[in-house]
């Protein structure tokens, strides 16, 4: 691998040499593979939720605990990782991902009976998402441009890193799911199964080409001052993006957390694998729509927005109707309309601020991007809190109010889709 300076004072790029430029295409998927990984462990726990539950005994709201915990872990790592990959390269701080990653699996393997080692375990696999997220995602776009793979099209960084989380989110839930109701090892099979994954990733992750050096000493800033976001105030952001970020898992909690805890008695003798059903229709659909997001994204609008936010409309109307009527079929279409509405608003958000950030702060406001859409992963704990407390909430009235909020945001965006644009 040579180098090219770019002036003095500032880092050298890397830069292929034409012979390695030929199959740079590919080294994308060096670092995609990490991020899967990561998607695996973050989402295998959700449909053993039901498991929990029913086999270890913990109460409908913990386990919606259980869920929510990782996003202690996913915040921080985003908000920091993202910034100190800018300043420190993105190798030196994704690389201890894939560590941590089975740390938090060995710990969810053999902690079923403990609420407190369930919750470290879920934490330690939110840091590794986290880095994942941020970091894995903006080394995933920045590998999908010159001169890593001149044949990229325009956005294809964003759809392969929305893609591979979801990938890994729809895989690492349905193996969990089908391992913990036929599989012996029910609360442990499936987490040695994504050690071994994230082993093999790991490995792969150490061929990765470095994309952005780190920052020389004397031109580093003080580290408060890389943590903040500039991008993060563009008045783009804050009516477009903001207003969309939370449903992204706000939509997917409920297709694979609400959902199959409403049809637990009402899906048969395999809950276990209903739920797990649930999570990989709900993602496959996400995954699915997020390859035609180039189609119906656009820069001159808010498009992709909108699509995302209509099928979230009514894919909380017809949660509503799952919560009134309990049937298999209306859980089955809830959860892919659900999980349309996921994918397009993951893919949208990341093209969206894709456009909007400046040079030097792509990852940090991916990081702030991905906190706000984990607050989505609160509904599933804030509807079960209601419901017991307040009768009159049911999660009938409550995933219909979820609709008119989610309408609400639609129309916020589809007044300002064309306005505050970043330069074309």
């Amino acid at each position: 691998m040579s180098t090219q300076t770019m002036g003095a004072g500032t880092a050298a790029v890397p830069r292929l040499d034409s012979a390695r430029a030929d199959g740079g295409k590919w080294l994308w998927l060096t670092v995609a593979a990490s991020m899967f990984a990561a998607a695996w462990g973050g989402n295998e726990f959700t449909p053993l939720l039901v498991m929990y539950r029913l086999d270890h005994g913990y109460s409908p709201v913990m386990v919606d605990f259980f869920l929510f915990a990782y996003v202690v872990g996913i915040v921080p790592a985003l908000l920091l990782g993202g910034p100190l990959s800018d300043r420190l390269g993105r190798r030196p701080i994704m690389l201890p991902a894939p560590i941590i990653a089975i740390a938090g699996s060995t710990l969810l393997a053999f902690g079923a009976d403990s609420a407190a080692v369930l919750i470290l375990g879920r934490i330690l696999c939110g840091i590794a998402l986290g880095i994942g997220m941020a970091v894995g995602g903006s080394w995933v776009k920045e590998l999908s441009t010159q001169p890593w793979d001149s044949a990229a099209s325009e956005g294809a960084g964003a759809r392969r890193a929305a893609m591979s989380l979801t990938a890994g989110f729809a895989l690492g839930a349905g193996a969990a799911g089908i391992l913990a109701q036929w599989a012996p090892m029910p609360s442990a099979l499936a987490y040695v199964l994504h050690i071994v994954i994230t082993v093999v990733a790991g490995v792969a992750l150490w061929r990765a080409p470095e994309t952005r050096p780190a920052q020389e000493k004397s031109e580093r800033r003080r580290l408060i001052d890389d943590l903040k976001i500039p991008s993060a105030g563009h008045r783009r952001f804050l009516y477009v993006v903001v207003p969309l970020a939370p449903w992204v898992f706000g939509a997917a909690s409920v297709a694979y957390a609400v959902i199959p805890s409403l049809m637990t008695g009402h899906s048969g003798d395999a809950p276990v694998a209903f739920s797990a059903l649930l999570c990989m229709v709900a993602l496959t659909c996400g995954f699915a729509i997020q390859s035609l997001g180039r189609k119906i994204d656009t820069d001159r609008s808010a498009r992709g927005a909108l699509v995302a936010l209509v099928f979230l409309v009514v894919g909380m109307a017809a949660a509503a109707l799952v919560a009134s009527t309990l049937t298999v079929a209306v859980a089955i279409v809830a959860a892919a309309i659900l999980g349309c509405g996921y994918g397009m608003a993951l893919v949208s958000g990341l093209l969206e601020i894709q456009r909007i950030a400046g040079p030097d702060d792509l990852a940090g406001l991916t990081a702030v991007f991905y906190s706000i859409t984990y607050i989505g992963f609160a509904v599933p704990a804030l509807l079960a809190m209601l419901s017991e407390s307040i009768p009159a909430l049911s999660y009938t009235v409550t995933l219909l109010f979820g609709s008119v909020a989610a309408a609400a945001c639609l129309v916020l965006i589809l007044f300002k889709s064309r306005s505050h644009l970043p330069a074309l």
